[in-house]
């Protein structure tokens, strides 16, 4: 599989600025090592060439081949330390590899409530021009509703409003994944379909173009309003590691104290409700060595508490625009594929109250041939799930994350476009590089690979034939004379 260099970018803002990829490629694994190798012995030969112009150059100077791989570094030292791993076939944080296959389209995926932490967005705040815009705008369109400032919540600043408030958290999270979104955008991705898990689902239809950026905030900031004012310390809940009507069973002499809150994997359950209840719950399963474990959440959504705001809800958001969509929208309230023009207010109730079908989803998002599924969020939950998924109903997915707890500055986003890159997704990787001097690499005449084939059909590419014949005649050469 090899794909021409991408057209010239539109924008002309980085997408990331402070880190750097050099991607590589080749038609076997053998070949991608030895173009490893010849790249960094000809950078350590010319201690003036920068990172940024190897970047250039290799992102838009060559095709790209079926093997490939990535570095990633902030630097010469790391980059080329990358490229001796990589060389040298020896694991490294700083190399992504794989076999590009053709993907089907890309899945955007949003997340929920969990993977929050504390300056979750502060190294792209420095780092990525298109992030800080799209936070910048998200906080405006918050601004009517909140008496707190989003970017310094979602830069971790000192001072910042707490994120364990849910009227907090839910905004900053979806300021977030709007974000990020749009930084994997500016990379060129973007999604032919979306799937939200719970208030994940705003931000899906958000992106799909379903909800504009001010009726997006509305939904966020009304309902995790109503959700602190009459729900907050009244709930819990609970992640279980067994099927979802295995944990039904369990749950019958509880009645509607507890629920199935989200379905999220052959073996990955979630239950809310009371505290009380979700104690005994949690008791009876560590009796019996379950590995349960406590989310972080003082309310049971996703169970009959959440009928307690219903008719304020509805009144609160009234009537709500939602435009029909040409991204496939995969809902996790029914499991399958919604008109983006019935997502109204009572669906925004339904989101919060019903269980979350997200393993019912994937699986529709599998049988309609979609292969990768990338989720933009400040550290991966749905990874997992995805890949568990994919494994039990015998399809090939690949699941990337974008940030992790603890990494949110451009290497680690760039990590992340970089998996994409490896693995077939159609990546703008000049995203990173943009306004780089081309300049002259040892592999500008090996598109696909080490071998004296690809140099013969690179040159008739350019039309030397004297190269051509110079590359093959020695081939053809018996001794006789």
């Amino acid at each position: 599989m090899s794909t021409a260099p991408p057209p010239a970018p539109t924008g002309t803002a980085p997408a990331t600025t402070g880190a750097h990829v050099w991607p590589v490629s080749g038609r076997t694994g053998d070949a991608l090592s030895a173009i490893a190798q010849r790249l960094a012995d000809h950078v350590r030969a010319r201690p003036g060439l920068r990172a940024e112009e190897v970047a250039h150059s290799l992102v838009t100077g060559r095709a790209h081949g079926e093997h490939r791989a990535a570095v990633v570094g902030t630097g010469r030292d790391d980059l080329l330390a990358g490229l001796d791993a990589l060389a040298a076939r020896r694991p490294s944080d700083a190399v992504v590899s794989g076999l590009a296959r053709p993907d089907g389209g890309v899945v955007l995926v949003f997340t929920g409530a969990g993977g929050q932490w504390r300056g979750m967005g502060g190294g792209l705040w420095d780092d990525s021009p298109v992030f800080r815009d799209s936070v910048r705008a998200c906080a405006e369109a918050f601004e009517p509703y909140v008496d707190w400032s989003l970017v310094d919540v979602v830069r971790g600043r000192r001072g910042a409003a707490s994120m364990n408030r849910v009227d907090v958290v839910q905004p900053a999270l979806f300021t977030m994944a709007v974000s990020l979104a749009a930084v994997w955008r500016a990379f060129g991705v973007r999604p032919a379909a979306v799937v939200g898990h719970s208030q994940g689902e705003i931000a899906a239809a958000h992106v799909a173009g379903a909800l504009s950026l001010q009726d997006a905030a509305r939904v966020v900031a009304l309902r995790s309003r109503l959700i602190a004012g009459a729900l907050a310390g009244k709930g819990a809940m609970l992640s279980v590691p067994l099927p979802a009507t295995e944990v039904r069973q369990r749950l019958a002499s509880w009645g509607d104290r507890i629920a199935v809150a989200a379905v999220n994997g052959p073996r990955t359950t979630s239950v809310a409700g009371e505290p009380a209840a979700i104690e005994e719950f949690f008791a009876e399963l560590v009796d019996e060595g379950v590995r349960v474990a406590r989310i972080v959440s003082d309310f049971a959504s996703h169970s009959a508490q959440v009928d307690a705001i219903h008719s304020a809800l509805i009144d609160e958001l009234g009537p709500l625009r939602c435009e029909a969509s040409d991204v496939l929208f995969c809902s996790t309230v029914t499991g399958g594929v919604l008109d983006t023009a019935e997502l109204d207010a009572e669906y925004w109730y339904e989101n919060l109250r019903r269980p979350v079908l997200f393993d019912s989803a994937v699986r529709t998002l599998l049988r309609r041939g979609f292969g990768t599924f990338v989720e933009p969020s400040p550290h991966p939950l749905l990874v997992a799930p995805i890949e568990e998924i994919a494994v039990e109903v015998g399809a090939r997915a690949t699941a990337i994350g974008t940030l992790r707890m603890g990494e949110s500055d451009a290497a680690r986003l760039l990590t992340s476009v970089a998996e994409a890159h490896v693995h077939g997704t159609a990546v703008d990787l000049r995203g990173a590089c943009r306004g780089g001097r081309r300049v002259g690499l040892p592999l500008d005449d090996v598109a696909e690979g080490s071998d004296a084939d690809s140099r013969f059909w690179s040159a008739v590419r350019r039309g030397d034939l004297a190269t051509a014949l110079g590359v093959v005649l020695p081939a053809l050469d018996t001794g006789a004379g």
